[in-house]
């Protein structure tokens, strides 16, 4: 029998999560934007929990190296796209352009790399720690803020913080493939 490792069955969480957060943020409440934002930080602290516990309990899978981007991708990419629509301004989104394509670009690169066997050369960075550190929160404070408020400038001004960090992860990523993306120009 088929047992689901604890990091895994997070990740599957996370996926799950997406449709709830989305019909939590449009219910018809005062509450829904705050509900759907705790939504939003449970999905983001089940991403390093699952890491975590994969690295700890010594529960690392393929399946759950799979799964785990693809998870963090959907949720961020389902939360922008709620914001661009709320926000219906190119204020917003500019910088979730930014960052869902640098995301496009990027998984297939990754994919890519693979095929050649140096999948290592565009291993996660630090700086891509960071900037989806700052995406977490600028997405937190945009869900929850009513629009335009003192804290959602504060969450915008984030989300431009953190596609500067998508667009910067990215130049490196190209350049550490680079030799391989040459070789045909």
């Amino acid at each position: 029998m088929y047992t689901i490792k604890l990091p895994n069955l997070l990740t599957l969480l996370r996926i799950v999560l997406i449709p709830v957060f989305i019909l939590v943020y449009y219910l018809p409440y005062a509450w829904s934007p705050w509900a759907a934002s705790a939504i939003f930080g449970l999905a983001a602290i089940t991403d390093w929990f699952d890491g975590y516990l994969a690295r700890k309990l010594d529960q690392a899978s393929p399946f759950g190296a799979f799964l785990d981007p693809v998870a963090d991708k959907l949720m961020v990419a389902a939360a922008l796209v709620v914001l661009v629509e709320v926000f219906a301004s190119p204020l917003v989104t500019i910088p979730a352009i930014v960052i869902i394509g640098r995301e496009i670009v990027i998984s297939a690169l990754r994919e890519w790399m693979a095929e050649l066997g140096e999948r290592a050369s565009v291993a996660v960075s630090n700086i891509g720690k960071i900037k989806t550190t700052l995406q977490m929160v600028s997405i937190l404070i945009l869900i929850a803020m009513p629009l335009y408020s003192p804290l959602s400038w504060l969450g915008i001004v984030a989300l431009y913080g953190a596609a500067a960090l998508t667009l910067w992860s990215m130049v490196l990523y190209l350049h550490a493939a680079w030799p391989h993306l040459s070789d045909d120009i």
